[in-house]
């Protein structure tokens, strides 16, 4: 990220925030040119005040967002993290290091990840997920 020097912009131009919204998204989504991904796995699931609440209480520190119709969102990547997956993986499947909701391809050219490892490593974060938090991830990619 870039370090600002002077006072703070209060007016940003347009170009400006994209190019902050590029630099944020380097700083946490692997390059595909160097690391093959599926980008976002899951949804950022959305629960009910009464959820989020008790939740809150078992995890003080989640991240979540209010929304205009009353809902709460929390975000997958916190909750996936929590549950201890940044880093890990299934044979060739990982979560990448820096981003725990994009899923990683950790065989490379020559040892590529197959379907049935990316759909093991997502069911099983699913299950950490549901147990943990009692909240089912949803995929994000459509899955045939």
């Amino acid at each position: 990220m870039r370090k600002r020097c002077c006072s703070p912009i209060t007016t940003p131009s347009a170009l400006q925030i994209y190019e902050w919204i590029c630099e944020i998204r380097k700083a946490k989504l692997p390059d595909p040119q160097v690391i093959g991904n599926a980008g976002s796995f899951f949804k950022n699931p959305t629960v009910s005040p009464e959820q989020c609440a008790d939740i809150i209480q078992r995890e003080p520190k989640i991240v979540h967002y209010h929304l205009a119709n009353g809902a709460v969102k929390l975000a997958a990547g916190w909750l996936i993290d929590a549950c201890g997956w940044k880093g890990k993986s299934i044979g060739n499947a990982g979560v990448y290091d820096k981003q725990a909701l994009v899923l990683v391809n950790r065989g490379g050219l020559a040892n590529p990840v197959t379907g049935g490892e990316v759909m093991t490593l997502a069911k099983a974060i699913q299950t950490s997920v549901y147990e943990r938090f009692g909240i089912l991830l949803e995929p994000e990619p459509v899955v045939v």
